[in-house]
């Protein structure tokens, strides 16, 4: 009796042992992050990602992390590890998601589906490498869109080159061209220094600088040999804007620049952002300056560029961009005075009504925005074959309530802004335009 007394509490103490073993290696599991047996158990409660429409982005099923719409905003959600977010919003809002606790986002599913499909078709035909687009609510702030394209579908990323995962929307920076022009006039106007009717001369090409110490400005697109403001923005001058800032001191106009958010980190919490570049002021002459009004020497991200151009379609007032809802925003600040921002956008209205009514205009609707075409620079010189192709704009141009920026690098066929961005901001506006069902109006055509 006794030896069977002894062999039963030697069983229950092995059996009591092995469950300690048990606990104490699920615990060193999630706090190690050790193989885990329970991995299924940690994901399944992992927080949904959605929008604000009830859209699932991302939710675990089964203990497997899922993407309902496949590749839709994938560079933006990222994806996951075996227990922990690696890239996107996975990754930034990792402890919250494991948390159970869900991330609602501002992104407007069909309008993210349109910008993804348009900038796709553009990419193909004109055998670009890749391209970005950034839709901003004017008065809000929030992102609408963050389409990167080649896309990445995050259910399978394992199988996909990583240079694909990348959210190139918030994080490639490019030399953002003549779509800074609009920016910058509208900082000479609020100076004082120009006016829509100012008269330029206007050859070719321009010295500027000193005798020791310049370089030669050349236009591109041919021109009269006078321009006003209007025009030197509709012609896309370069000469024209080295008259614009000839007499902007370095200082403000740098700090102009800065308030736009050139430069600086995109006031965006927990996502990583990049925030491109500004020379700073001290290394500014007369060349510097003037290659910064033509958006030459500065980069910036499609993020920045369109939180940048929404400032001018909000009245003059720079607002922070939004993507997840209930973080808080900082407050706005005024760069240009509302009068001045409704005068940049009759400017730029008339870039595309009377300049690029085909490429940029929809008949019925008022439109605005300025082109850039950017050399890229490729082992510290500027080469002859690789471009960005920019674009940024707003609509309607009258009382704004989409901000859209555009970049697709490296294409091999017409790799112009007005071939190439022009007409992806027209087709995504289109498609935002027949979202509101908001019926054309007779005197706003813009294309033949």
């Amino acid at each position: 009796m006794e030896i069977k007394i002894r062999l039963r509490s030697r069983v229950m103490q092995f059996v009591a042992l092995m469950a300690f073993c048990t606990l104490v290696w699920a615990y060193a599991q999630l706090e190690w992050g050790l193989p885990q047996g329970v991995r299924r158990a940690v994901l399944q409660v992992r927080g949904s990602i959605v929008t604000e429409d009830g859209s699932v982005l991302a939710r675990t099923v089964g203990g497997k992390r899922v993407y309902p719409n496949g590749p839709l905003a994938g560079q933006l959600l990222g994806m996951m590890g075996d227990t922990n977010g690696l890239e996107g919003l996975e990754a930034a809002y990792d402890s919250r998601l494991s948390a159970g606790q869900k991330v609602t986002l501002t992104i407007d599913p069909a309008i993210q589906a349109a910008a993804e499909s348009v900038l796709k078709g553009a990419v193909l035909e004109h055998r670009a490498e890749y391209g970005s687009v950034v839709a901003i609510e004017t008065k809000t702030g929030k992102i609408l869109a963050s389409a990167t394209y080649p896309a990445f579908d995050p259910n399978s990323w394992k199988g996909q080159d990583p240079a694909v995962w990348r959210n190139r929307a918030f994080l490639d920076r490019f030399e953002p061209g003549s779509t800074i022009k609009g920016l910058v006039v509208a900082a000479a106007i609020q100076e004082g220094l120009t006016s829509p009717n100012t008269l330029y001369n206007t050859p070719m090409s321009r010295w500027v600088g000193t005798r020791r110490v310049g370089a030669t400005i050349h236009d591109a697109v041919p021109h009269p040999g006078s321009l006003t403001t209007k025009q030197v923005l509709r012609y896309s001058s370069n000469v024209g804007m080295s008259h614009i800032v000839e007499h902007f001191p370095n200082q403000k106009l740098y700090d102009y620049l800065s308030a736009y958010g050139f430069g600086e980190d995109t006031p965006i919490p927990t996502v990583r952002t990049a925030s491109g570049m500004l020379q700073p002021v001290a290394r500014w002459d007369d060349v510097v300056r003037t290659t910064n009004a033509f958006g030459q020497g500065m980069s910036a991200t499609t993020l920045q560029l369109a939180t940048a151009y929404n400032a001018l379609a909000n009245d003059g007032l720079y607002v922070a961009p939004r993507l997840v809802v209930g973080e808080a925003q900082p407050q706005g600040r005024e760069i240009v005075s509302a009068q001045t921002a409704r005068t940049t956008r009759e400017l730029l209205h008339a870039v595309i009504s009377e300049g690029i009514p085909g490429a940029a205009g929809i008949k019925g609707y008022a439109l605005a925005g300025k082109t850039g075409t950017a050399q890229v620079v490729v082992d510290g010189k500027y080469s002859s074959t690789i471009y960005d192709s920019v674009f940024a704009g707003f609509f309607p141009s009258d009382r704004p309530r989409v901000t859209l920026a555009v970049m697709v690098h490296g294409a091999k066929e017409r790799y112009h802004g007005s071939m190439l961005a022009a007409p992806i901001y027209r087709d995504v506006a289109a498609a935002i335009i027949s979202k509101w069902a908001e019926p054309p109006v007779p005197e706003a055509v813009t294309s033949p």
